[in-house]
């Protein structure tokens, strides 16, 4: 007798759901930092440098701060962040930017001086991811782990690591995953994912070639894709079906521990989720 085909794990992933900008508003404009054009890249670089100082100017006052036009200001706090105009920006601004959550980084000055500004970045990060993760997306996320018969953690890089936990984690709760950060292996396991397969993507920039080939040959086979990465517009984003976007404020423009550390967050309340939708399995993992 012929073995019954299975459908898909997701019924119809395509097309795929517009991003949202969560969380606050530092959170916004670091997201989407790579994706601005050089006047916004101006104009969010110096509400990320001091965000409190913000609070008391006017739109013209940053235009002139940034040397951009007030037009170009209200156009970044409307298209750019969602937001009613300028105004909106300084209430959001001034209800984020308490002594305990202000997010501008210290200029560097002692060996003290870089290690507390690195400890703010990461404690940041951990106080504002909540408010930048949406639900449901992160429900629908375990909802398709839980259901494929083959999970793919794809990161190379910095990002291997971070995809070496959670394949292990998923494994103990009775995911059937498989973790190649060779970038030949994990294209090859890609393209056979087929329509009951996901691909689990992480990558902090978003641009990391070997991690989109992985992504588009997933694609190609008729898995759903789905990502964590720190930045809202990329072509990694664009290849995910469903992406988590957390990230953290970065020093010198290196890749900060503070962002991966976001990312083992994300995968820790993946695998919470996933724990509390079957109990079950994760008690026989103990």
């Amino acid at each position: 007798m012929a073995r019954p085909v299975q459908p898909p794990i997701a019924a119809d992933p395509d097309p795929r759901p517009p991003l949202t900008l969560v969380g606050t508003i530092t959170a916004r404009i670091r997201a989407l930092r790579p994706s601005l054009s050089p006047t916004g890249i101006r104009i969010g670089d110096a509400v990320l440098a001091t965000p409190a100082e913000i609070v008391a100017l006017t739109v013209t006052e940053l235009a002139d701060r940034t040397d951009t036009s007030v037009g170009s200001v209200v156009r970044f706090c409307q298209d750019t962040l969602g937001l009613k105009g300028f105004h909106d920006l300084k209430l959001r601004l001034a209800a984020e930017t308490t002594p305990s959550t202000d997010t501008s980084e210290p200029t560097p000055g002692t060996p003290s001086d870089t290690v507390q500004a690195v400890l703010a970045a990461a404690t940041a990060g951990l106080e504002q991811l909540p408010g930048s993760l949406d639900h449901t997306v992160l429900a629908t996320i375990v909802g398709l782990l839980r259901r494929a018969d083959r999970v793919l953690v794809a990161g190379v890089g910095t990002s291997a690591p971070i995809a070496a936990d959670a394949g292990y984690r998923l494994r103990m709760l009775g995911v059937h995953t498989e973790v190649l950060t060779d970038p030949h292996q994990q294209h090859l396991a890609a393209r056979t994912l087929g329509p009951r397969g996901c691909c689990l993507a992480i990558s902090h920039t978003g641009q990391t070639q070997e991690t989109l080939t992985a992504l588009r040959a997933a694609t190609d086979s008729g898995a759903v894709t789905v990502g964590i990465t720190s930045y809202l517009r990329s072509p990694f984003t664009e290849l995910c079906h469903h992406s988590v976007v957390a990230g953290a404020t970065e020093r010198h423009g290196l890749e900060a521990t503070a962002s991966r550390l976001m990312h083992l967050t994300v995968v820790d309340i993946l695998i919470a989720l996933l724990a509390d939708d079957d109990p079950t399995t994760a008690a026989t993992a103990q």
